[in-house]
């Protein structure tokens, strides 16, 4: 079983207790006074959800568009072709065409999220075994293949992230920044919660939120109250 080192442990010791916090907001300063890295952390969240992802009908998944964003510049690829390249490149798109096909078949991958237009899937198909394993294959469902490219960069670049419920029933999401205010990221905990509590799904059963942590990159996990989230999914 791993360690702690020094500064975790201290941090550690500053948190009163293991019980949950009813109040987003204060275990949200927690995570902020507990933080001790020399670089600006990220504020991660961590959900563990009642079901099985094992069965297809409880597979929980979606986006969220944070209100003040991740604190993360995010490099956007547009694989796209006649008046779309000039719609992405308006957007604010980092890379933009379908030379960087080949690029990618050539070992090029720097770029955080790809967004392409059906009539290209054809061609982007083939990088499936490249880009499924690292997570950067466009995929309607997260709205990245769309012929609206110019809304989807826009919507990335303001802070809309991806979740996916992982094989153990849990999912992690980054909601800032240590250097963002309490305010911001306990609004962005909050969108992010009502898009996983709207992603209930109907074959789920029993107590669908079991907990919810929050925590920096390096510091100890903040445990919040699941019954403030209950009682929402309840309704």
């Amino acid at each position: 079983m791993a360690k702690h080192g020094k500064k975790y442990r201290a941090a550690a010791a500053t948190l009163p207790g293991k019980e949950p916090i009813g109040d987003p907001a204060e275990a949200l300063q927690r995570v902020k006074d507990a933080s001790f890295a020399k670089f600006d952390e990220t504020v991660e969240v961590a959900v563990r959800l009642g079901v099985d992802p094992r069965h297809a009908d409880q597979i929980v998944r979606g986006t969220v568009v944070l209100p003040h964003g991740t604190g993360k510049k995010v490099r956007v690829l547009v694989l796209a072709q006649g008046e779309k390249v000039r719609e992405a490149e308006e957007a604010g798109a980092d890379f933009v065409g379908m030379d960087y096909v080949q690029k990618i078949k050539d070992g090029w991958t720097d770029f955080d999220v790809a967004v392409a237009t059906p009539d290209v899937m054809g061609q982007v198909g083939q990088l499936g075994r490249i880009l499924g394993p690292r997570g950067l294959m466009p995929t309607p469902k997260a709205g990245t293949v769309t012929f609206d490219v110019g809304k989807a960069v826009r919507e990335i670049k303001a802070g809309k992230i991806e979740f996916r419920v992982d094989r153990t029933g849990n999912v992690h999401a980054p909601i800032g920044k240590v250097s963002f205010s309490v305010e911001q990221l306990a609004a962005n905990l909050e969108a992010f919660m009502e898009t996983v509590l709207r992603a209930k799904p109907s074959a789920a059963k029993g107590t669908y939120i079991k907990s919810v942590t929050v925590s920096s990159t390096m510091g100890p996990g903040v445990r919040i109250d699941s019954n403030l989230y209950r009682r929402v999914a309840a309704r």
